[in-house]
């Protein structure tokens, strides 16, 4: 695969918490979407596409520490970069 191909799709995982070693503030800036069973989700907080889940908050809760409470959801799971325009090359499981 070439170098332009890889940096056109998103990583296989990616976080919007800083703490997690997953995030990446130059790749979320570009705009990450991600569409899951179908759906395009705009709520996600991490996601793993060779795993096959999100997470999400659930509502306002809260865990002990502050965190925002999350679930993680099985299904498919495809990303795309939003400033690639109409037709972005989109990562997701074979």
């Amino acid at each position: 695969m070439s170098d332009t191909a890889t940096s056109d799709t998103p990583p296989d995982r990616l976080s919007v918490n800083p703490r997690s070693e997953f995030f990446d503030a130059d790749l979320l800036r570009r705009g990450v979407g991600i569409r899951f069973k179908g759906a395009v989700r705009t709520n996600v907080d991490e996601f793993c596409i060779s795993e096959g889940w999100i997470r999400v908050q659930a509502g306002k809760t809260m865990d002990r520490k502050g965190n925002p409470l999350t679930l993680k959801l099985n299904g498919p799971v495809e990303a795309w970069y939003e400033d690639l325009g109409e037709n972005p090359p989109v990562a997701k499981t074979d």
